[in-house]
């Protein structure tokens, strides 16, 4: 193996672990078991508060009075940072203009109520807690120190050791372990906003980012202990999450191989071929010994701290003014949706009978969330939390973290970013996720009830 300096190897096991702990370590707080990644996006949202909404709305405005300028401007041959940041499609821009909308009425409570609710507009943008306000912070962390994970060899050495588990399983990269690890462990955003780097980075094919963003982007430990105390379950915490992991298994080992994560190409995000040979061990290397000359060939690579650094800023403002508008547009639409229209019950009318057969108590109450879901993870057990049942309430909470796609959180961030996914895509995953997980979690939960 080939000699590397010491400052090589400090830069692949220091800056490593530091990622390791950052995203991936669990630590437990009075708010629930969070990543630090998570705690430093929290605080910063507590401190900045007060003004964050506002910050958001004029982020919003200048990315869609960039987006309608820049296209008055000729495009040239070398892609500026302004480029990346305004030059979308005019459907794109649509989406940066209607947040600007939406927020515009919510923050001056300005036309109908469905769009100045706390419930709807509410939920993304108001200053506490609000969805997309938290989003800035966590975008500026993970934007910054994601590098630790992606740029310094981390990936490289698991990668080699793990594709012999991930790439006949689920027919995803051996690296993507890591991507999955900081999903289950620390959120589903830090999970996509990972992939979508490692897509553009030309690390995963299209089929490959796609796969593992919509497969594995797992909502966090914590979000299952607020889905469990809305439907008054918290003793059954340990089933709810072995359930939960066992059937995202299940559809792990299931939804690479049918359509319509099948049918995506398997380039590049450049349009090219993947090297077929690239997760080969060459000869004379061990799996062991050959991750850690990937991992140490990588950091070697980026020994210059300050582009990396450079890099990290210009990760931030892409996503504050590509996938922010985005998350804000399209969570707004939907739960719009869900809360004034009867749109998504009339969609889970047909999974009546389908629960009656399974003999889920109370069957038409609990259809009628089971694709509500889509426009937001928590709406199916809120509008379960009042039935009398409790296998029928673990039943609502359980399939409801096991859809996955919700166009408030993880839904609208995979639009925002270059994943090569549409809605369609994602409301035809979200319905396949449905469909599989509901005779699985009913048969577990009537072995638990």
């Amino acid at each position: 193996m080939k000699k590397f300096t010491s400052y090589t190897w400090l830069l692949f096991i220091v800056l490593s672990l530091v990622g390791i702990f950052l995203f991936i370590t669990p630590i437990n707080t009075d708010n629930g078991i969070k990543v630090p990644i998570a705690i430093l996006a929290n605080t910063l949202s507590a401190q900045v508060a007060p003004i964050i909404h506002w910050f958001a709305f004029i982020v919003f405005i200048i990315a869609a009075v960039g987006a309608v300028i820049i296209k008055f401007v000729p495009e040239k041959k070398d892609r500026t940072l302004w480029d990346s940041l305004f030059r979308v499609n005019w459907f794109w821009t649509s989406m940066r203009i209607l947040a600007v909308i939406f927020a515009a009425m919510y923050l001056f409570q300005v036309g109908p109520e469905s769009f100045t609710s706390d419930n709807t507009a509410g939920l993304l943008i108001t200053p506490d807690g609000g969805l997309v306000t938290m989003m800035f912070s966590l975008f500026l962390f993970a934007g910054l120190l994601l590098p630790l994970l992606t740029d310094f060899g981390l990936l490289e050495f698991f990668g080699s050791m793990m594709v012999k588990i991930m790439r006949p399983l689920f027919k995803i990269p051996g690296r993507s372990a890591i991507d999955c690890l900081a999903s289950f462990v620390g959120d589903g955003t830090i999970g996509v906003l990972l992939t979508s780097k490692q897509y553009e980075d030309g690390n995963y094919t299209a089929r490959e980012a796609a796969t593992i963003a919509t497969t594995f982007s797992v909502v966090s430990i914590t979000f299952c202990f607020v889905v469990l105390e809305t439907v008054n379950l918290n003793k059954y915490f340990l089933q709810f999450y072995g359930t939960i992991i066992l059937v995202s298994i299940i559809l792990a080992l299931i939804m690479p191989r049918i359509f319509p994560l099948r049918g995506k190409a398997d380039t590049n995000f450049n349009g090219t071929k993947p090297d077929a040979q690239l997760e080969d061990v060459p000869e004379g290397f061990n799996t062991f010994s050959y991750g850690l000359h990937s991992a140490l060939t990588k950091a070697e690579s980026n020994k210059s701290l300050g582009k990396v650094i450079g890099s990290g800023f210009k990760n931030v403002l892409e996503m504050w003014f590509a996938i922010t508008p985005v998350i804000m547009a399209f969570g707004t639409i939907a739960l719009v949706l869900a809360e004034y229209t009867s749109f998504f019950k009339i969609l889970g009318m047909p999974f009546e009978p389908i629960l009656a057969v399974l003999q889920i108590p109370f069957a038409d109450e609990a259809a009628q969330t089971m694709i509500v879901g889509f426009a937001d993870m928590l709406l199916p057990s809120i509008l379960g939390s009042g039935i009398e049942s409790e296998l029928t309430r673990f039943f609502i909470a359980t399939v409801s973290v096991t859809q996955l796609i919700y166009m408030s959180e993880v839904g609208g961030l995979i639009l925002g970013t270059k994943l090569p996914l549409k809605i369609w895509d994602l409301f035809i995953i979200f319905l396949i996720r449905t469909i599989i997980s509901i005779p699985i979690v009913a048969l577990i939960a009537h072995i638990i009830f």
